[in-house]
This record gives structure tokens, C-alpha cells and sequence, in this order.
């Protein structure tokens, strides 16, 4: 009985502890708990980070697919929760599965290079994959595992409400997209999705496997950069971000 209490005790602080690695790794030092946010007189951002967690818990313990078998964790997302702009990714590969954190990898650090090529840094966008959890030996994720991802990453766009998409890769733009068309023909152009403005391009992961394909990545990325860049969105959506309702 006694070893039971204790294998329980130790259960509880794991799941503590991560609770606030978690929280840490996405919101900072800031320290928010499950509760109604309408019910407190807080800034649109503070609300928005709020619900974000509180999704983050209602679904970390997912198994609606096959992945949740041999997944470490589920990899939801990381950034900043008020940026308008959203980058979405295919699924966490073995870096991300064990870190819980999205693009960590070697194709992490390329996209760091992406971003900064167009004066954006991680800590400005908002990160997340069609899929959360890591596909066995990093193979496609499978169209029933992105189905049951599906609604998780439109409950992420329902609190986010970005208005600039940068869609990673041919998995993610297909499935986003509902079409069946090559990435060579979907990327160089700016389409409608979630109501917002979306650009696709190649997975960093791609890049890496063939170099050739940086030219039309950097192409993408400049048609990306001059959609925000003619928008007023981002610095009135900061300063409104720090107001109170």
C-alpha cells in the first residue's frame, strides 16, 4: 500500500513539473491557470494565451490515432500566442518528440534562417504541425492521423485568428488545402485559408535533403514577407495587444 502512495506521489509531481516546463516553454515566465478568462477583466493576448493553454491540457493526453502508442509526448505548439502570423508544419520528428517542442531539429535551426532571411524571429510567430505527434521512423503521417489531429490545430486557429499562414511542406499544404496537387504547383501564391492570407512552401527538412530548392524557398518566403510588410495588421494587432478590454 505504502509503495502504491508513493509511486502515486511521484506520478503527481511528474505531472506537475511538466505542467510548468510546458507552460514555461510556451508562455514564459508568465503563469496562467485553467479558468473562464471572460470572467476577469483581462488584455485579448491574456485571454488568448489562457484558452491556448487550456486546449494544450484538454488534449496532451490524446489517442485518438495510432500515434499516441509510441509517441514520448504530444508536440501542441510554441511562440507567441497574439502574433498574426501562424507557421504550420507536417509532424514532430524525433527531436521534437522528445523536447515536446516543434521545429527543434536541424530543420529547426534552417527555419531560423528562413525567418530571420525575412526579419521575423521565433519568438514573433506562432509554430505548430497538422500533426502532433511523431509518425514511427519519421515516415508521412497517414491520412486517418491527420484527420483526428484536424481539429486540434483548428481550435489552435480559432483562438490564434492569425491572418498570415506560411504552410510547411507538401503533407501539410495537401491536407490544408484539400487537394491533391504538387507542392511545385501550390507554392508562389498567396491563397485564402482559415481567413487568413497563406503562402506554401517547402518543408525545411526538404531543403536540407535537396539544397536546389533553397531558390524557391527564399521566392516563397519574399512573397510571404511583402504580404505582412503591406499590412498594417502586425503593429496595430501588437498595440492592441497590450490594451485592456
Amino acid at each position: 500500500m505504502q509503495q502504491n502512495v508513493v509511486a502515486e506521489s511521484l506520478a503527481l509531481v511528474a505531472q506537475i513539473r511538466d505542467f510548468f516546463r510546458q507552460q514555461q516553454e510556451l508562455y514564459g515566465d508568465d503563469i496562467f491557470l485553467d479558468f473562464n478568462p471572460q470572467e476577469l477583466g483581462l488584455s485579448s493576448s491574456e485571454k488568448k494565451r489562457i484558452k491556448l493553454l487550456s486546449l494544450y491540457f484538454q488534449v496532451k493526453e490524446c489517442h485518438h490515432c495510432q500515434l499516441a502508442k509510441t509517441r514520448k509526448q504530444l508536440v501542441f505548439g510554441s511562440g507567441d500566442s497574439t502574433s498574426p502570423i501562424l507557421l504550420i508544419g507536417e509532424a514532430p520528428g524525433a527531436t521534437e518528440d522528445e523536447q515536446g517542442r516543434p521545429f527543434v531539429g536541424e530543420a529547426g535551426k534552417l527555419l531560423d534562417k528562413i525567418l530571420a532571411a525575412i526579419k521575423l524571429t521565433r519568438s514573433e510567430v506562432f509554430v505548430t504541425n497538422v500533426v502532433k505527434c511523431r509518425p514511427p521512423a519519421n515516415r508521412d503521417p497517414q491520412p486517418e492521423e491527420i484527420t483526428a489531429c484536424a481539429s486540434i490545430l483548428k481550435q489552435q486557429v480559432d483562438i490564434l485568428q492569425p491572418k498570415f499562414i506560411l504552410i510547411l511542406g507538401r503533407i501539410a499544404a495537401q491536407s490544408l488545402l484539400k487537394t491533391t496537387q504538387p507542392l511545385r504547383e501550390l507554392r508562389g501564391q498567396a491563397v485564402d485559408l482559415f481567413e487568413a492570407k497563406a503562402v506554401v512552401t517547402y518543408h525545411p527538412a526538404a531543403l536540407l535533403r535537396e539544397p536546389g530548392l533553397k531558390r524557391s524557398t527564399w521566392e516563397d518566403v519574399q512573397l510571404f514577407q511583402q504580404l505582412f510588410k503591406e499590412s498594417s495588421v502586425i503593429s496595430n494587432g501588437r498595440r492592441e495587444g497590450n490594451k485592456k478590454n
